[in-house]
């Protein structure tokens, strides 16, 4: 490979390979902000805490743009083992269910589970992008495409008060000041938490996607 610049990798410019699904993630990120302001179908559009379940979301958007960012990565010619970048994958989702699952035993204090889970999603980033550096640079970049605008929302919409998602903590989470409240539910879960679910299952994806184009040639 050539050397490379920070928004390049080898023959791939990585902004240019994210805009248009960072584009089209920043739009779905609008239209869920809008349906939640505007009352629409609670089935589209969940104002619980996390909004479970929501069929307009972007995390349905990381499966499909792994598939194409895999596709990309491969036709600029990386050819990582694709073995190895799986059982990392595999490896790094263990690491992120296996801190859920500790900490729903442990049932630590709100923040302090939060704050933990962060540091597991930290390590579950690490374990997935060894597997494949160059696919995991690509998601990195989405990823942070796409939830640095939800941190940002969340921010306005904990001043707003306007009753979305974006304003409300796990259960039992104390009452604070909106900077603080932001830290907590939006800054760290979504650039810790939400990276490793699109790194981890966007390298794993990859990892399938580069098998079955091997199986066909």
């Amino acid at each position: 490979m050539s050397s490379s610049t920070p928004s390049t990798v080898g023959s791939l410019d990585i902004r240019r390979l994210i805009l248009v699904p960072a584009l089209i993630t920043l739009a779905v990120t609008l239209l869920r902000l809008a349906g939640e302001v505007m009352h629409w179908s609670p089935r589209l559009f969940n104002r619980e805490a996390g909004g479970p379940g929501s069929l307009v979301g972007i995390v349905w958007l990381v499966p499909v743009f792994a598939i194409y960012f895999a596709l990309k990565v491969l036709r600029a010619g990386d050819r990582p083992r694709l073995g190895r970048a799986a059982l990392l994958a595999l490896g790094a989702i263990a690491v992120w269910v296996a801190a859920a699952v500790v900490l729903n035993k442990m049932q630590p204090g709100p923040m302090t589970g939060i704050g933990m889970f962060s540091l597991a999603s930290l390590v579950a980033v690490a374990i997935a992008y060894a597997g494949w550096p160059t696919l995991g640079k690509v998601l990195v970049a989405y990823g942070l495409s796409a939830r640095i605008p939800v941190a940002i929302i969340m921010l306005i919409a904990l001043y707003a008060s306007w009753g979305t998602h974006y304003e409300k903590g796990p259960p039992g989470f104390p009452a604070m000041g909106v900077l603080s409240t932001w830290f907590w539910i939006g800054f760290l879960p979504q650039l810790t938490l939400w990276m490793a679910f699109t790194v981890a299952l966007g390298i794993l994806i990859g990892a399938a996607v580069g098998a079955f184009r091997r199986a066909e040639g």
